[in-house]
């Protein structure tokens, strides 16, 4: 199954089930599901019967919305590969780096990223993003898997000088619609093997980012655990995992994203996130 957030041809936000090139409205019949994420909390969801009833459009026909367009929390994790380290001339650390997006710092697959008029260093990062669905707080790494609603590719984009304005990373994280997140919610199933599962970022086609998700510092199962010890996940959070090495900003020479580049991240079996980079008027 896979799933997307959208709004219709008259421009209706909702969300539906995804099979091929359609997509048919769930939203519309379940006025006590209004989201994406309420959705992936009900019996119908969890239990993988989902009645596949309702207007039915063609992709082309909608617009796509970020996966969760209403996230409570969109948690993410820094220097979670060692090459990425490496390149930034950090130190590891005992505990994940974990900060904070908003939700207007998102854009869909296929929508722009807005290059900021205050910088000429914005960079991309392509990510693993999961969702929660089964909401918990202190959960074991045992149990963490059993939380996942599914996965879809992300691109932590980044604002290079905004994030160095202070040791925090919240300014060059948050502009509006810098980062993406799509192009739907896959299930986890589809992940078997995280050393074969390869997450690929290319710009103008140029493969910039290549790694395993074998290659995390912090596994999956790590990062719920410990971001549950302090905070309680609830369904619909948005968990981003880290990237791998090659971002812009530690090349020699720098390769920045600048109006009409395309940034493509790409994860085995998760999907294609892809999208024009247009300047901020």
């Amino acid at each position: 199954m896979e799933f997307a957030s959208f709004k219709t041809p008259n421009g209706k936000s909702t969300y539906g089930m995804v099979t091929g090139d359609r997509v048919v409205d769930l939203g519309a019949d379940r006025p006590n599901l209004p989201s994406l994420k309420a959705f992936i909390g009900s019996d119908e969801f969890v239990s993988g019967k989902v009645a596949p009833k309702g207007t039915e459009y063609a992709l082309s026909e909608v617009t796509l919305l970020p996966v969760i367009p209403d996230a409570g929390k969109i948690i993410c994790v820094g220097l979670n590969y060692s090459e990425h380290i490496k390149e930034t001339g950090r130190s590891d650390s005992e505990f994940p780096v974990l900060f904070l997006r908003t939700n207007t710092s998102q854009a869909a697959h296929e929508a722009p990223l807005l290059k900021p008029t205050l910088s000429e260093r914005f960079d991309y990062e392509g990510e693993l993003a999961l969702v929660i669905g089964k909401p918990g707080r202190h959960i074991s790494k045992s149990e963490a898997m059993s939380h996942v609603a599914g996965y879809a590719c992300y691109n932590d984009g980044s604002v290079r000088d905004y994030q160095r304005h202070t040791h925090q990373y919240t300014g060059g994280k948050n502009f509006d619609q810098t980062g993406s997140f799509g192009p739907t919610l896959v299930m986890p199933d589809v992940i078997k093997d995280r050393a074969t599962t390869m997450l690929i970022t290319r710009v103008n086609g140029q493969e910039v980012q290549k790694a395993s998700l074998a290659q995390m510092i912090f596994t999956i199962e790590d990062v719920i655990a410990y971001a549950s010890s302090f905070t309680t996940l609830e369904t619909g959070d948005v968990i981003v995992t880290g990237t791998p090495g090659g971002v812009g900003d530690r090349r020699t020479p720098p390769l920045y994203l600048h109006d009409g580049d395309v940034v493509e991240v790409e994860i085995t079996g998760v999907g294609v996130l892809k999208n024009t980079v247009v300047q901020e008027k």
